[in-house]
């Protein structure tokens, strides 16, 4: 299991399209992928579950990857979010 603390730089946060790039992103893996604010977590395929966080920029969220894939997932969805949701990378190599 990873575990990742990020910080949303995005302007809309992380709601609207950078909420389907992230939830695009995170359907590629087999690995099981929550998005943590707060106390709540969500599944981070689910494009309801991740707007019902209501992440805003500069709000901070804890992405947790646990599955055979969890490396190459962590990495890239660090890849996004560091591009401020630019550019959707592609899956990457551990």
């Amino acid at each position: 299991m990873l575990e990742a603390k990020f910080t949303i730089g995005h302007e809309a946060g992380l709601q609207a399209r950078p909420a389907a790039l992230f939830v695009q992103v995170a359907s590629r893996f087999a690995s099981r992928i929550w998005v943590v604010k707060g106390l709540k977590k969500v599944n981070a395929k689910s494009i309801m579950g991740v707007m019902s966080l209501g992440i805003r920029q500069g709000d901070e969220v804890t992405i947790i990857v646990e599955g055979e894939d969890e490396s190459k997932a962590m990495t890239t969805i660090q890849r996004l979010i560091d591009s401020n949701f630019s550019e959707v990378p592609h899956n990457s190599a551990s």
